[in-house]
């Protein structure tokens, strides 16, 4: 076999059993991997009487044909599972090496299920696979955690955490690997932490089989070309990292500030790729594999490590209404250390600041108030105090206070960086992205509309967004299961990813059967939702977008004119007018069981 491994590990935390199995290679070939893998897994398997927080539910750890590979980008693998958070489909991925290293133990995915009766980890080095006593780990934070089980399994492997977070299932915490590297959204963490499952290392020496060297060889040759001559690939996010984008959004008029109030940050310039680079930046890093670089290590004047990302800096900036670099870059090294995702933090955290300004709640931090954020971060991961309601992510606190209106939010997922008022197709990819408020899943439109990828379009015209969200969702959707990175996207298209997939794999993929593998993902995962009870009721926005003009600005006046959008998205989908795929559809996506079961 080649691309993949050819066998799945299953582990039942419950009876302590360990299994392995060989892949239905038919399924693989339709869903390729990662996160198609794991929702065609979760489809099969957690039915909407199983809590996300239940032993029962599955955590689905999957790599792609491409992970390990010479493809561009090629580091990555992706969690599904049922959120805590929002009760969708959710699926988070991961660069970094642990997602190489695991498949090169032999093995394509990762099942855990159960629930150990003590905390516990996991090594997998090759085909020995054992169960091991972490209750020495129980309460280490996520570095700590890492460096203490390297020391105690040998260096050269790679360790795939929780931390405190997760720990005490924090709704918004992540699943961390190699110190700073997240699978962040959704509460997977919690997911994890609900297991007594501490740890996962990995330590592989198998070889990945490629089909067709020679023909590997020309393309990846071609396709890390493109990725060179992009010039967002190729100087954008190799010089300034992700918050590339700080001033690019922010003149665009769609930085969002203090919890969406303003769609301007006055502050943008102090905490731009720019000003890390100039005063923060050690050195640039990247994952296994990738030529990109865009990852940053940074120091401060008191602690180092890794980041911020774009969203991590808005969410924990502009967002709180902070423009203090030191104090943004330090506390998302403490959501890293304790393993919790920033996006979501950041978007608790404003909402319980404006809050606080309009006198509903007395949640001890206003907005601006930068020395009080590390203490907030620390109680939610603790659940300490305020911090224990504000763990349940903003949706689930501010309706405590009958304030809901004031949670950014998309099907209990907290939005990330750009303001859909002045791009209305990414106020159409927020509503409905499966996995809820999210710049990726639903597309990111962001690309046509802003950055002229691979063309500019009017952003704010309503009109001719559905084409757009649905091929980047599709696109978007195969890319996570390969599985590779979203940045060569910018620069590899489907015809170069299936000419990637076909040297490797030795199965003839089309360009068009890589887009239909995306839409096959998107429809499985739609239907995941629709048997949770998610209608199209729940393909919305905030009031605030849908309500409330931009103050000022490039888009001021503007909300979003969702409706019409969505209409035509369903229609553009073959769905029907309340968002259910039609049979005819489904059938065409190889979907038949579906219709029948």
């Amino acid at each position: 076999m080649h691309g993949w491994m050819g066998k799945v590990l299953r582990i039942n935390l419950t009876e302590k059993t360990v299994k392995q199995e060989p892949i239905k290679l038919e399924i693989w070939k339709k869903y390729l991997g990662g996160r198609g893998y794991g929702s065609w897994v979760l489809y099969n398997k957690v039915n909407s009487r199983i809590g996300a927080l239940d032993p029962q539910n599955v955590l689905i750890f999957a790599t792609g044909p491409l992970t390990g590979t010479t493809a561009a980008t090629p580091g990555r693998f992706s969690v599904t599972t049922k959120s805590p958070l929002t009760g969708t489909v959710m699926d988070a991925n991961s660069g970094g090496r642990w997602g190489v290293f695991f498949k090169k133990c032999g093995y394509d995915a990762l099942i855990v299920t159960g629930k150990s009766e003590t905390p516990v980890y996991i090594t997998i080095f090759d085909d020995k696979v054992e169960i091991k006593d972490a209750r020495h780990l129980w309460g280490k934070n996520v570095h700590l955690t890492t460096d203490t089980l390297i020391e105690l399994e040998g260096k050269g492997a790679s360790v795939m955490c929780i931390g405190p977070g997760g720990e005490n299932l924090v709704l918004i915490s992540a699943i961390m690997n190699d110190k700073d590297r997240a699978l962040a959204r959704g509460g997977v963490g919690a997911v994890m932490g609900s297991k007594n499952l501490k740890a996962v290392v990995v330590k592989g020496t198998k070889k990945i089989g490629i089909a067709d060297r020679e023909r590997m060889k020309f393309v990846t040759y071609e396709a890390n070309k493109l990725v060179r001559a992009h010039p967002i690939t190729s100087k954008g996010l190799p010089e300034f990292g992700t918050s590339v984008l700080v001033n690019i959004m922010n003149e665009a008029g769609i930085f969002p500030a203090r919890n969406y109030q303003n769609s301007q940050f006055e502050g943008a310039e102090k905490i731009s790729g720019e000003s890390i680079t100039d005063q923060l930046l050690t050195k640039k890093a990247g994952c296994w594999g990738c030529i990109i670089q865009c990852a940053r290590k940074t120091k401060t004047t008191s602690d180092e490590g890794e980041g911020p990302e774009y969203e991590s800096n808005w969410a924990l900036g502009a967002n709180c209404g902070i423009d203090d670099l030191e104090i943004i870059t330090e506390a998302n090294y403490l959501c890293n250390l304790v393993g919790l995702d920033t996006i979501s933090v950041g978007g608790t955290i404003s909402c319980a600041m404006e809050l606080t300004e309009r006198g509903i709640i007395d949640a001890g931090i206003r907005f601006g108030e930068k020395d009080k954020l590390k203490e907030i971060i620390r109680k939610i991961a603790y659940r300490e105090g305020l911090g224990d309601d504000m763990a349940l992510g903003s949706k689930r606190f501010s309706a405590k206070y009958n304030a809901e209106e004031y949670s950014m939010q998309v099907k209990g997922l907290e939005l990330p960086a750009y303001d859909p008022r002045g791009a209305q197709g990414q106020g159409l990819s927020y509503a409905i992205s499966n996995r809820g408020g999210c710049h990726l899943r639903g597309g990111y439109v962001i690309g046509p509309e802003i950055l002229g990828s691979p063309r500019m379009i009017d952003r704010f015209a309503s009109v001719g967004k559905a084409g757009h969200a649905v091929r980047s969702m599709d696109l978007g959707a195969a890319v996570d299961s390969m599985v590779v990175c979203r940045f060569s996207t910018y620069a590899v298209n489907e015809f170069v990813w299936a000419r990637l997939l076909t040297a490797v794999t030795g199965e003839p993929y089309q360009p068009e059967e890589v887009i239909q593998v995306g839409e096959r993902i998107v429809n499985i995962e739609r239907l995941y939702n629709i048997r949770e009870g998610f209608s199209r009721k729940d393909d919305t926005l905030p009031k605030r977008l849908l309500e409330e003009p931009v103050k000022d600005g490039p888009a001021k006046g503007r909300t979003v004119n969702l409706e019409p959008m969505l209409d035509e998205y369903y229609q553009f989908r073959g769905w029907d007018e309340k968002g259910v795929p039609r049979a005819k559809k489904l059938q065409e996506l190889g979907l038949e069981e579906i219709i029948n079961g």
